[in-house]
């Protein structure tokens, strides 16, 4: 668990006894939940299906239903309980570039210079933080191996739309500018964000298409795409996995206040022409509401030129590449992009 995060006693008792659960054999926690769950021809992991069970226990707040502080520091505690642990690096660094906070994660035997991930958090433009995805990017930068820049853009109500993408794409130029003294290499930068954060990445890609340095790669984690919150999974699957359409709109309208959902910046779904972007790896899952924007920005993506890998986990639900440490079948999917990240940044090299 990152150091700005204070566990109490339950937070470490819910993890110990969350990780003891994943643990157990699939033949037992089916036992424990019963019959699948299964949605247009799609079968819920069943450890998924136990997480959510557990959650609608306990009586888990939907995003919205919580206070924001509340919600800002769930998300920082529960981002890393079932993420890897114990990830060995040769340096984290806390840093500003330009006017923005990032942290910096450097593993042991990369190459010289790096090449590098420049991440931006999910959690709907108003929670998240560098501490949730913590754990994710230390996994991210030892597996690949890159060095990852995780970005503190601001967030909303405090800062609402347009300040995440503003400090998206100042971040991504400033590493650019100065990625000889970071260690960097200027050719093999990529970009990557999961949920908002790919929301931020996908306009960064989109933004610097005319920049000197552009990114390599752009890394869609379950991206939130179109803010009109109108493709059918979000009703179809808006409720019951753990990200609800509920949520979705106290985000949206957060974020966005007056502002038009169909701004390209606040919804890559809605740019016109998306050529001359880098090359996508977008990821989704079979059981989250943003699911067929994913889907649907993978194919608008190549229908204009740009190469795409477009890897959907069909039992999986969102958030599950924070939960790659424990859940299996999370881990094989998180596995698998890295495989895409290394041959993009890393191989050749």
């Amino acid at each position: 668990m990152p150091s700005g995060v204070k566990l109490t006693v339950r937070d470490r008792l819910e993890t110990a006894v969350a990780r003891a659960a994943m643990a157990l054999p699939d033949p037992v926690v089916r036992l424990l939940v019963g019959s699948p769950v299964v949605r247009e021809g799609r079968t819920l992991d069943v450890q998924v299906q136990l997480i959510l069970r557990a959650l609608d226990l306990i009586g888990h707040p939907p995003a919205g239903g919580a206070t924001l502080a509340a919600a800002r520091r769930e998300i920082d505690v529960s981002g890393n309980q079932l993420a890897p642990r114990n990830v060995n690096l040769a340096a984290v660094e806390d840093r500003v570039l330009g006017s923005t906070p990032v942290r910096l994660y450097r593993p042991h035997g990369v190459a010289d210079p790096s090449p590098a991930l420049v991440f931006f958090h999910g959690g709907g433009f108003a929670v998240g933080s560098l501490d949730s995805h913590d754990a994710m990017c230390r996994q991210m930068a030892a597996q690949v191996p890159c060095t990852v820049i995780a970005v503190d853009y601001r967030c909303a109500p405090e800062h609402p739309f347009p300040a995440a993408p503003d400090d998206a794409l100042e971040a991504f130029r400033a590493v650019a500018q100065q990625a000889q003294a970071l260690g960097l290499d200027p050719a093999r930068l990529g970009i990557c964000g999961d949920s908002a954060g790919g929301t931020l990445a996908a306009g960064v890609a989109l933004d610097t298409r005319g920049d000197d340095v552009r990114p390599c790669l752009q890394v869609l984690i379950y991206p939130c795409l179109d803010l009109t919150l109108s493709f059918p999974s979000i009703d179809t699957l808006g409720t019951g996995f753990l990200l609800e359409k509920v949520g979705l709109a106290w985000f949206r309208d957060t974020y966005l206040g007056d502002h038009d959902p169909r701004d390209p910046r606040a919804s890559p779904w809605w740019c016109a022409d998306l050529s001359g972007a880098p090359p996508a790896l977008v990821v989704t899952a079979g059981f989250d509401p943003l699911r067929d924007e994913g889907d649907a920005y993978a194919a608008k993506l190549a229908q204009h030129g740009v190469p795409v890998v477009h890897h959907s986990a069909a039992g999986m639900f969102h958030g599950f590449w924070n939960t790659s440490g424990c859940i299996r079948q999370a881990r094989v999917a998180f596995d698998a992009g890295l495989e895409v990240v290394r041959a993009a940044l890393v191989a050749g090299s």
